[in-house]
């Protein structure tokens, strides 16, 4: 059972072990309530997930030991439990989705797992971790659905108490339930006034769908860049835990995820990765219905994928208003785009490319398109920009 002794506990297990990660006040997040961010981004091994599988591996008997650890893991657990299995001296086999980033594969060899990369997602390395163990035995680390995993992770409510006593509510990423599930139980014990939101992407609503409809529900699939809450099914012990103690649950797009890495980067120097920044995603797109609050959003992780970064920050920026990208038909003859270069330049707009089309077989044969895109302020600067090209007489697409 889970009980706020064996959160204490696991706080005094890793004290030493992991990091007291900062509580950082946020106020470009939301500008009408106080947010902090509770940095597990910047916890070992870049997630909060070393939390949970250290406190588990730490209750392994010695004959447990002996016969090694078996895991699944989009990524983060997987080097949780490779490191907690390498300063025990224990034998880790981890299954990772073949489509996991390099990066989090990477880190995870280098503390001396043996990896298994398995074809699909979470759930499909889940199946395959469960047949290894059943053929060559070993104790399976279960990322989310495990009361010991769930009262390491319900260590970080302890941290936010502690850094913020007067929080008012706590907004956590959720994908199979396990830490979310922990804060949750931790903060209601302690401090039951205090709200607790659960954020998800908007292709992965697993425990979503599960709470609307009173029973656990799996996803036929799920798609988000948010690769480490990407779960088809909640945990049994997490769905309980959850309905019990979560105030409410909110999913996010995937649009509102990549502002949220931007915003992060930009405004506070910090790197999320998609399953992190839900949280903020969610404040920062006033999703939460709160007013004047001490916030605290759990940032849970760093580790994305440096190879689609600079997707995930385009998206951000367009999102944003800070890109703009018009196709303007106009008269095919000299001096059409200066025109329309003037009018941008004068309203402060920062022209990236343009491209000249003569060839388009839909348009009249005297006229052509121009495709630019275009640096922006803000939605606003779009607007304005748009109605002034307008009213110059030219065709905007």
């Amino acid at each position: 059972m889970l009980t706020l002794a064996k959160v204490y506990d696991a706080s005094r297990v890793l004290n030493g072990v992991i990091r007291n990660t900062d509580l950082i006040y946020a106020p470009a997040i939301d500008g009408n309530n106080q947010v902090y961010i509770k940095t597990e981004n910047l916890q070992l091994t870049g997630s909060f997930k070393v939390r949970g599988s250290y406190y588990k591996i730490s209750k392994l008997s010695e004959e447990e030991r002996q016969q090694g650890v078996i895991a699944c893991s989009a990524g983060n657990h997987a080097q949780g439990v490779a490191l907690a299995a390498q300063k025990g001296g224990i034998k880790a086999t981890i299954c990772i989705p073949d489509g996991a980033p390099i990066s989090k594969v990477e880190a995870t060899k280098s503390y001396g797992a043996n990896v298994e990369l398995v074809s699909g997602v979470y759930d499909d390395a889940y199946n395959r971790a469960i047949q290894i163990q059943q053929k060559n035995g070993g104790v399976f680390i279960h990322p989310f659905n495990d009361e010991d995993v769930i009262a390491g992770q319900g260590t970080i409510a302890l941290e936010i108490l502690n850094q913020l006593p007067d929080v008012d509510a706590v907004v956590v990423p959720v994908g199979g339930g396990g830490l979310i599930s922990g804060i949750a139980f931790t903060i209601k014990m302690l401090k039951p006034n205090c709200k607790v939101y659960g954020v998800q992407a908007a292709g992965a609503p697993s425990m979503v769908n599960s709470i609307h409809d009173n029973a656990i529900q799996e996803l036929p699939s799920v798609s988000t860049i948010a690769d480490g809450i990407a779960v088809k099914k909640p945990g049994d012990i997490t769905y309980e835990l959850c309905s019990q103690y979560v105030d409410d649950f909110i999913t996010v797009t995937e649009d509102e995820i990549s502002t949220a890495i931007l915003t992060l980067i930009e405004r506070h120097k910090l790197i999320a990765e998609g399953a992190g920044a839900v949280s903020v995603a969610a404040a920062l797109f006033n999703k939460l219905g709160l007013n004047g609050k001490k916030v605290v959003c759990v940032l849970s992780g760093g580790n994305i994928d440096v190879t689609i970064l600079s997707r995930v920050i385009n998206r951000g920026l367009i999102k944003s208003g800070r890109i703009f990208h018009v196709q303007i038909v106009l008269p095919d003859k000299p001096g059409q785009v200066k025109g329309i270069s003037s009018i941008i330049a004068d309203l402060g707009g920062n022209v990236y490319s343009i491209h000249h089309n003569r060839d388009d077989s839909n348009r009249d044969i005297n006229s052509c398109t121009v495709d630019i895109v275009m640096e922006t302020r803000d939605h606003a600067h779009i607007k304005q920009i748009k109605t002034s090209l307008m009213k110059a007489g030219y065709q905007l697409i």
